[in-house]
């Protein structure tokens, strides 16, 4: 199925709570749009305090017996789940593209990507382990268990509506949480298709629910004042992931924190300047630049900056633009009229500093919230898109001299995400990138986004870490038993 009116048909628009689609308890809904159009595609139900008080209640009521259910079992239901999304990936692409915006190649890629941690965490189940030991005095044995850390909340972004989902549902269901997620209001069909496919995949009523709304205080705030939540995952803003911290603090909740970035990507006087141009176009025009590890700040060496620009402008420049569902689309549209203006905001304010555009630079007339793919050289630093995600397809490029000017311009930010860096020496690869204070450094690559390593910031982009050995460890309690 792969024509969106016939998938239209079958899609689950009510909350998912307790295993089934329910209407929201007041029977309120919120439209979701098309950003390539603007036109109205779905009406989804609209979770309010009751609601999330229901699926709370429902995850309460089967967390001992999920947590008590063997790891084989919970192994097996999350593998059946990525069976069930990989067979049903021309759905997926396409549901995401109608509501995200995103071209259908990308949303192809997000598809494989975002059920791999099904994949992944499957396997990281059958795998928790504590250990055993003698205490130093002989006196005592020690055993070290894990347990489930219990229901949790996860708070999940527009920009990757499967991929953010499945790297926090895939290791709680694996360690044995029930989970409750909000997603975004703007992307809420993705995660509702995903929630009836674990249905399909043998997962018990009330171990997952969806609840989309419209407010999302109305749904995060009673679950957090609750005792019976015991963790809370978000992906999103620095500003709104502080908020949530702060409101954990009253029951002591468990949190992991997936916030801003500010990504700088160097390029040295020694990169292969070719290389360097196909990672830049990864890293920052990947899902159209709207990713938190997007690079935010190209770092140049002035002796190979002209060169970088200028085949980086060739390339951006040939860019098609255009709605997601068409084939030639490489950019579809941003995710709605608020982020555009705000991507055109911090371009007109780079220009204003002193910035060049060398390609793009404006929003584009008509439906839709198209913004051109675009090139500022000359960025100064004190501008506006230097400190600010940008989120859009806006490449900000500025020079540097020496190695130790570079790794400062990179580390000149509260943030600390995601980096990238361009070397052919070895020795520099490795200064350098033990220099830079970001929770992940791609060197020599352009995507560095892996299943199987873990994806965390530093500073204010955020605590602990999501996919790799170390996501699971995220759901689980460190249990001490001391005998004689």
């Amino acid at each position: 199925m792969n024509n969106f009116d016939d998938l239209r048909r079958t899609l689950p628009t009510g909350l998912w709570i307790d295993g089934e689609q329910t209407a929201a308890v007041d029977g309120g809904v919120f439209a979701v749009q098309d950003p390539a159009t603007g036109a109205h595609i779905a009406d989804v139900a609209d979770a309010r305090v009751k609601d999330a008080v229901r699926a709370l209640d429902s995850a309460e009521r089967v967390q001992e017996e999920w947590a008590a259910t063997a790891p084989r079992q919970r192994s097996t239901i999350l593998r059946a789940a990525w069976e069930r999304v990989i067979d049903r990936t021309e759905d997926f692409a396409l549901l995401m593209t109608m509501e995200m915006g995103k071209a259908l190649a990308e949303s192809r890629g997000e598809v494989a990507y975002g059920a791999e941690f099904l994949r992944w965490f499957s396997e990281e189940a059958v795998r928790i382990q504590g250990r055993y030991t003698t205490s130093p005095s002989g006196n005592g044995r020690i055993l070290v268990t894990k347990v489930p850390v219990g229901p949790t909340l996860a708070v999940t972004p527009w920009n990757f509506p499967l991929a953010m989902g499945t790297r926090k549902i895939g290791p709680a269901l694996a360690a044995g949480c029930t989970i409750i997620v909000k997603p975004a209001e703007d992307t809420p069909l993705t995660m509702l298709l995903l929630a009836e496919v674990f249905a399909e995949a043998g997962l018990p009523p009330g171990v997952l629910s969806v609840l989309p709304a419209s407010d999302a205080v109305a749904v995060t705030e009673p679950l957090l004042a609750d005792p019976r939540l015991r963790k809370v995952t978000f992906t999103g803003s620095t500003r709104v992931g502080k908020i949530l911290i702060g409101a954990s603090a009253e029951n002591v909740l468990r949190t992991s924190m997936e916030l801003g970035g500010n990504a700088p990507f160097v390029v040295f006087d020694d990169a292969d300047v070719d290389a360097a141009v196909d990672g830049a176009m990864a890293a920052k025009m990947r899902n159209g630049g709207e990713a938190c590890t997007a690079a935010n700040r190209l770092i140049v060496a002035n002796s190979v900056r002209e060169e970088f620009t200028s085949k980086l402008t060739a390339r951006i420049s040939a860019l098609t633009l255009g709605p997601g569902t068409d084939a030639e689309t490489d950019i579809g549209p941003l995710v709605n009229e608020k982020q555009r203006r705000n991507v055109a905001t911090l371009v007109d304010d780079a220009v204003a500093a002193g910035a060049r555009v060398r390609t793009g630079g404006h929003s584009v007339d008509g439906p839709g919230y198209f913004f051109e793919p675009t090139v500022l050289d000359n960025v100064p630093a004190n501008s506006l898109i230097t400190t600010q995600e940008i989120f859009g397809p806006v490449a900000a490029i500025t020079g540097f001299d020496t190695e130790a000017e570079g790794i400062a311009a990179a580390n000149a930010t509260e943030y600390g995400l995601a980096a990238y860096i361009y070397t052919q020496s070895v020795d520099r690869a490795f200064r350098v990138a033990d220099k830079i204070d970001s929770g992940m450094v791609g060197v020599n690559r352009g995507v560095i986004s892996d299943v199987a390593a873990p994806f965390g910031g530093m500073k204010q982009s955020g605590l602990g870490s999501e996919g790799g050995t170390e996501g699971i460890e995220e759901y689980l309690e460190t249990k001490y038993i001391g005998f004689a």
